[in-house]
């Protein structure tokens, strides 16, 4: 009976789900975490202040202000710090070759007009000058010879009619006495040819005193051509003197004085120093052209350098360039290719000043110029 029994089953348990599976790790990473709750506000903590307000409704305010007081003022000016001070500049260079023998000045030295800058060896031409005295005086000698010439021609002439006198009558005497037969035909023909050579010398000496007095003629000055010549080479032997001793044509500022030196050759033309006019500058200020619809010449006008912060001196507007610098280089733009491109051109504005500046000027220096519109045109 228990051999036919069936064998009794065990219940099925049921099979662990994967989500019961899972480590508790798993399980805590895909539970979602709850929002924190906030903690709850107060009435005075919600409303805010005075001074947010003020900064929320002040800045944006002061800021407008500033952008419309900036649009209103910019409108009334044109400035540019495209500018730079300019002054006058003069090349002293020697009008005569040589060597420099003294050098009277140094660099930055303030000099007046007519001050002795530099000295060239003179005594070459010092001799130049005593040729010319020579010259004039061999001329004056000339002269005296001719005169005395032209006194001995007139004796010539003289001695020559008198033989002629005295040949025509021989030969009067010699015809005579040939027409009645008592003198022979070379007493005759001798007598003629006597005569002919008397009136041949009569000639010669009035054609000497003739070259004589050609010679001796003088100019619209009253003063024989030779002589005249002769003194103008002295006189530009004095002048060529006088240039060995190069001074100053203005008054100025020294500069570049580094290129003199004693000993060193001079060439004529060459320039050798410059002088610098620091007492009449002014503001070259290059403006776009499209800065001046509303500026003219006499408008006020405030430069500032850069050198010297915090320096502010007035001036006007002196001149306004006939040409855009473009128009004054060396090599102008040529603007009639397939690549042009339209570049806006710069005008030179000059600016005068009209007060002394506080601090020394020196060429060159940036400036920022701003020039007042506002006031229009005169």
């Amino acid at each position: 009976m228990d051999q036919l029994a069936p064998p009794r089953r065990k219940p099925d348990r049921p099979e662990p789900r994967s989500e019961e599976v899972a480590s508790p790790k798993a399980a805590s990473k895909a539970a979602p975490k709850a929002d924190p709750v906030p903690p709850p506000t107060t009435a005075a903590e919600a409303k805010p202040g005075w001074r947010t307000r003020a900064l929320m409704f002040g800045v944006p305010l002061a800021l407008a202000a500033a952008g419309g007081w900036y649009w209103l003022a910019s409108g009334g000016s044109v400035s540019t710090d495209n500018a730079y001070i300019q002054m006058d500049k003069v090349s002293v260079a020697a009008e005569v070759g040589g060597l420099i023998t003294e050098v009277a000045i140094r660099e930055g030295q303030e000099v007046a007009k007519g001050q002795l800058l530099f000295r060239i060896d003179g005594h070459p031409y010092a001799l130049t000058v005593a040729q010319a005295n020579a010259a004039i005086d061999s001329a004056t000698v000339d002269v005296g010879n001719l005169s005395a010439s032209l006194a001995a021609t007139a004796v010539d002439i003289q001695a020559a009619r008198e033989d002629i006198a005295f040949a025509e009558s021989n030969f009067q005497r010699q015809a005579a006495l040939m027409d009645k037969g008592f003198t022979t035909r070379a007493a005759y023909d001798a007598s003629k040819h006597a005569v002919e050579q008397a009136r041949a010398r009569l000639a010669q000496a009035q054609a000497s005193a003739a070259e004589a007095r050609a010679k001796l003629a003088t100019g619209t000055g009253g003063t024989n051509p030779q002589v005249a010549a002769a003194r103008v080479r002295r006189a530009q032997a004095q002048v060529d003197l006088g240039r060995t001793e190069v001074r100053a044509p203005s008054a100025g500022r020294v500069a570049e004085s580094h290129r003199l030196q004693l000993g060193q050759m001079m060439v004529a033309g060459l320039p050798a120093v410059t002088l610098v006019d620091t007492a009449h500058p002014w503001v070259e200020a290059n403006f776009k052209e499209t800065d001046l619809a509303h500026m003219c010449v006499g408008q006020p006008a405030e430069m500032r350098f850069d050198a010297y912060p915090g320096l502010k001196v007035r001036g006007h507007v002196q001149t306004i360039g006939a040409g855009t610098g473009s128009e004054f280089s060396v090599l102008p733009a040529q603007n009639a290719t397939g690549n042009w491109v339209k570049v806006t051109q710069r005008v030179p504005v000059r600016i005068a000043f009209d007060e002394a500046p506080k601090r020394a000027m020196i060429a060159g220096l940036s400036t920022e110029v701003t020039v007042i519109t506002s006031g229009g045109c005169t």
